[in-house]
């Protein structure tokens, strides 16, 4: 039985201002997040913005003032959905410092997610999650009543409500108690986990290294499990050889083997310690041996 930690925990929270409230029936029932809310780590809650329309015909969009393509969304059911909560801080409170709640709008012209941007919202104790559709919002949402826009990626979709469950999912996950062994979600690709030397602040877990070398911002080091031989495809012998500085000197390498191949960007945006300065330079070096055939470049 799932231990209930509202005795002890302050649980998140998390509405989501939406017109398509049946969509989150999948994305919020299933893995961590179904985990945490049955644990009362978090309490989500849906909210159907053609509830607070006016007309018969629940109309939550309309014509654009100056002519062009689309509908967009009205300003009147965001404000008075949100106003019903009657415990959400004011704009004002909420763009000063020490806010706790934060009131975000999923928009393609936002702040790109990232995992830093995750850890910040995980800090908070609420977040309001307001999710765009057709050609966009009225402006006055994001100028009056949100307090950041946020994307999910420099692309567009057509509407918020998939931006809104990644971000339910990524902050979820970061939340105390809602993954088994936290420390993995500190260890993992882009976590800025910053510092002079890997080996240093590498623990011990029982007989063998922990479970990652922390990522410092880079992407994460190759997996492996059983069996050590599948078709020929044999796991790395260093993996097994229960030599746990090679283990842990090998996993670093190879976290910045990938990020080097795949994400160069991040290497000019983290801290590297002269460890990782000089397996980055064993890694470039590598790569531009000459290859040599018959003996002969």
């Amino acid at each position: 039985m799932i231990q209930n930690l509202n005795d002890s925990m302050t649980q998140y929270g998390v509405d989501i201002l939406t017109i398509f409230p049946d969509f989150f029936r999948g994305p919020l029932d299933y893995g961590i997040v179904r985990r945490a809310r049955e644990m009362g780590l978090v309490e989500i809650n849906i909210h159907d913005l053609r509830a607070f329309t006016k007309d018969k015909h629940r109309t939550v969009d309309d014509r654009p003032f100056g002519g062009g393509e689309g509908m967009v969304l009205k300003p009147e059911p965001i404000f008075e959905c949100l106003e019903s909560f009657g415990d959400v801080e004011s704009h004002e409170i909420r763009l000063g410092p020490g806010a706790k709640q934060s009131v975000i709008l999923l928009s393609a012209q936002g702040r790109r997610l990232d995992q830093t941007l995750a850890a910040e919202l995980s800090a908070l104790d609420r977040i309001v999650l307001i999710c765009g559709r057709y050609e966009g919002v009225d402006e006055r949402i994001s100028e009056h009543l949100a307090d950041r826009e946020v994307s999910i990626g420099d692309y567009v979709l057509s509407g918020g409500e998939l931006g809104a469950a990644v971000i339910v999912d990524t902050v979820t996950r970061l939340i105390p108690g809602a993954v088994g062994n936290q420390a993995s979600t500190r260890q993992e690709s882009f976590t800025e986990t910053r510092t002079e030397s890997f080996t240093a602040t590498a623990e011990l877990a029982g007989d063998g290294p922990n479970s990652t070398c922390v990522s410092g911002g880079l992407l994460d080091y190759p997996h492996y499990t059983r069996p050590a031989d599948y078709r020929g495809m044999a796991v790395p012998e260093v993996l097994m050889n229960g030599n746990h500085d090679q283990i842990r000197s090998w996993r670093r390498k190879t976290a910045l083997e990938k990020t080097l191949r795949n994400r160069p960007d991040l290497l000019e945006r983290v801290a590297l310690s002269a460890e990782d300065k000089e397996l980055l330079n064993q890694i470039k070096l590598d790569q531009i041996k000459p290859v040599q055939i018959n003996g002969k470049n």
